[in-house]
């Protein structure tokens, strides 16, 4: 004790005559290894595309909860859903977008609360007439006419729009705590010319303040991405703030999303290919309405393509045919991007991939086991509507439709940044360092090098080293001097509440001398099981108990490492690589359902599931 009394009494004399007093430290020495590390060493989980009241299609049939809801409920809160069921869920987001759709912005609360300005309307008298007279439905079809006919029946009443879009940017404020939970400003475009999915999500770095300057542009002001491009440029000057958009769902698209031509019928040019390149960094591989990441017939050889495929059509009721595939699933589209590239110069098709809900009850829910529904019609009940209601082919035969029980209880965007923040995760998602889950909160890691080893897969660290010796998802790898082969380290590590992971695979695409594009899947490594010629030896199994809806961690492993070098490595060739994680088999949330409910399982209906994370891809760019 006394000399703890001389040492403290020493550091205050030391502390008081700091100027006299020669340098603790010998030389240049620096005792903590940490101050110089600015690498992304954090994975934070959240949703980029939720919708609240606020969007008509939500909030006229049956939502009643606002941002302020939306966000308790990510940040882990209870809350009642809007048919009145006590919700929360197993763990809280990191980060959240409520992305309502900017298409008549805020109508459903606006009109509850009886706003002076729409009740002045005629469009809106109608809507207060309908309401007043207990017919929802008849206010709905009165909504729906008039979106189907393109013109904005409140185009003269901006002031409308702008009331809504301050509400929703005034809960993200009040909810964004840097460093805790991240509530990112943004709104949906919802392009769906021929009722063709081409929507976009619109993201904002920066907040209220900047973000109020504009009005969410809408379909009602084009159909057209270039012109959502054109106006983005223009609220980058207006706001003061950095904008990006996220497209999704390509397989309602008809083959419009990544189409062969522009929007208009005219050919792309290089103008184009930079524009789309610039302002569509990230596509949305996975989400309620189906998953995106490739199709069957586009990867015959890849024995887990067919995932929650959703092939039958558009939203509405015309019928999908086989030539629209390639212009509708991600891995067709990064494939076609390096044929682009080869050929004009640039790839329009470098995106990485995130997931998100696109849940229209204001809870972000993706657990198979907590999933309340596409729309607040479907939240957890016994009534036939939960797995009946058709969610796609509306206005189509049975040929087109999609039914609930088909959605999908997905997904989650996950991005590598260094902090919790509006900048840190937007940022993350500009330079493409984010991968997606289907629901589960795997966390995966990949860098590609040329000096990487296989004992480099356990090192302490890793990450560091990583990023010293090799590029992250996301990057650009150039070729090496040597003309040595790429070589890959990945490490995955299951969700702490969920399933072990089954295998780690990397999924390969490459552009030929003839200017057609190949790809291959690989098994990298294997839960349990011994890899033999990059092929995983028989299937992991099945522990799913369908009727009691349990598993068990028997089989697969926690913890996935692996290390793969090209085999087929060309130098002079452009390819793409990123990294496909599988869980071992779960119930899927209508096994649960069947449960907690004692209802039948759909006919048709997948017993298990095999939940999974995509990547972002790395690109070896290639000798010229």
């Amino acid at each position: 004790m006394l000399r703890l009394i001389f040492f403290l009494y020493f550091m205050i004399l030391s502390a008081a005559a700091a100027e006299d007093t020669p340098a603790t430290q010998p030389g240049d020495r620096n005792y903590s290894p940490y101050p110089q590390q600015d690498f992304p060493n954090q994975v934070f989980f959240g949703d980029t595309h939720l919708h609240t009241t606020y969007s008509a299609d939500a909030g006229m049939i049956g939502n009643t909860l606002g941002p302020d809801e939306a966000y308790r409920f990510a940040k882990g809160q209870i809350v009642a859903s809007s048919t009145g069921v006590q919700a929360r869920l197993r763990r809280p987001l990191d980060f959240l977008v409520i992305a309502d759709h900017a298409e008549n912005l805020g109508l459903a609360p606006l009109l509850m609360a009886k706003d002076e300005v729409l009740l002045s309307t005629e469009f809106g008298q109608q809507l207060d007439a309908a309401v007043e007279a207990g017919d929802p439905a008849g206010a709905w079809s009165i909504w729906s006419q008039a979106k189907s006919g393109g013109v904005d029946p409140l185009a003269d009443y901006p002031e409308i729009y702008q009331s809504a879009w301050s509400n929703i940017t005034e809960a993200a404020e009040a909810h964004n705590s840097p460093g805790f939970f991240t509530a990112l400003i943004g709104f949906e475009w919802t392009s769906n010319p021929g009722r063709n999915n081409l929507h976009r999500n619109v993201i904002f770095r920066g907040g209220k303040e900047g973000a109020d300057k504009i009005i969410p542009f809408s379909n009602f002001d084009s159909f057209d991405p270039e012109d959502l491009w054109q106006w983005m440029e223009q609220a980058e000057v207006t706001t003061g703030q950095k904008l990006l958009a996220i497209p999704h769902n390509g397989n309602l698209s008809n083959g419009l999303m990544f189409d062969e031509v522009r929007l208009s019928g005219e050919a792309f040019d290089v103008e184009y290919f930079k524009r789309r390149a610039r302002w569509e960094p990230i596509y949305e591989i996975t989400q309620m309405k189906g998953d995106g990441e490739t199709h069957p017939m586009l990867s015959p050889d890849d024995a887990f393509a067919d995932f929650e495929t959703w092939d039958k059509g558009q939203l509405g009721p015309e019928p999908k045919t086989p030539e629209m595939l390639p212009r509708e699933y991600a891995r067709s589209a990064l494939r076609r991007g390096l044929a682009y590239e080869g050929e004009m110069g640039v790839n329009p098709f470098k995106f990485g991939v995130i997931g998100s809900t696109d849940s229209h009850t204001s809870l972000s829910t993706v657990g198979e086991d907590n999933f309340f529904g596409k729309v607040a019609a479907v939240e957890p009940t016994a009534d036939p509507i939960r797995f009946e209601e058709v969610v796609g082919g509306i206005g189509g035969d049975d040929s087109v439709a999609q039914y609930a029980w088909q959605t999908s209880a997905s997904g989650l965007a996950a991005v590598w940044a260094r902090e919790n923040t509006r900048e840190a995760i937007w940022d993350a998602l500009a330079r493409k360092e984010v991968f997606a889950t289907t629901g589960p909160r795997i966390r995966v890691r990949v860098f590609a090098g040329y000096d990487f080893l296989e004992a480099d897969l356990p090192r302490a660290d890793f990450d560091a080293y990583g990023y010293d010796n090799g590029v992250p998802m996301g990057s650009d790898l150039f070729p090496d001097a040597e003309g040595r082969a790429p070589r890959f380290v990945v490490r995955a590590l299951r969700d702490p509440d969920g399933a072990n992971l089954d295998r780690i695979q990397i999924i390969k695409g490459w552009l030929n001398a003839d200017g057609s594009t190949s790809e291959q899947v690989y098994d990298v490594a294997c839960g349990g099981r011994e890899l033999i010629n990059q092929v995983c030896d028989g299937k992991v199994g099945n522990t799913v108990d369908s009727v009691a809806s349990t598993w068990t961690n028997d089989i697969g492993q926690a913890v996935l490492a692996g290390f793969w070098e090209d085999p087929n490595y060309d130098p002079k060739q452009k390819a793409f690589y990123y990294v496909r994680v599988l869980q071992i088999p779960t119930p899927r949330w209508t096994t649960y359902d069947a449960k907690v409910f004692g209802v039948a399982i759909p006919e048709g209906a997948p017993l298990s599931i095999q939940e999974r994370a995509y990547t972002s891809p790395i690109w070896h760019v290639g000798y010229e």
